[in-house]
């Protein structure tokens, strides 16, 4: 059960995109590892930033808090910034909290 608890962060460049994959359970205990590992990827105005969420099983106040920081960013900044592959309850926690609306989201595929 641990296993599916660890927090993961996941990088990988190109050169249009750095796309961020996190998995596990986003909290105070982590945040300000995640917080330092995307300072300075949020700050490159020549290349999109992605996260992506697939394996994010729990976000508490404080990743939502980190999400809505980039948000603010990457807006003043006029980069484009993808939240992709939201969980069913994490986007249920963003819709309730209205961050939904500010994200960039790709709409679901048809199946």
């Amino acid at each position: 059960m641990s296993a599916l608890k660890t927090f993961q962060i996941i990088k990988q460049k190109d050169e249009t995109e750095n796309k961020v994959m996190l998995s596990g359970d986003l909290d105070l205990s982590v945040a300000s590892d995640l917080a330092e590992e995307l300072h300075p990827l949020i700050h490159q105005k020549d290349r999109a930033l992605t996260l992506d969420l697939q394996g994010l099983h729990y976000i508490d106040s404080t990743g939502i808090g980190i999400i809505v920081s980039i948000l603010k960013v990457r807006d003043a900044m006029k980069a484009p910034f993808t939240v992709t592959h939201i969980p069913p309850k994490i986007k249920r926690l963003f819709d309730l909290t209205g961050i939904t609306k500010y994200m960039s989201v790709p709409s679901p595929q048809n199946s």
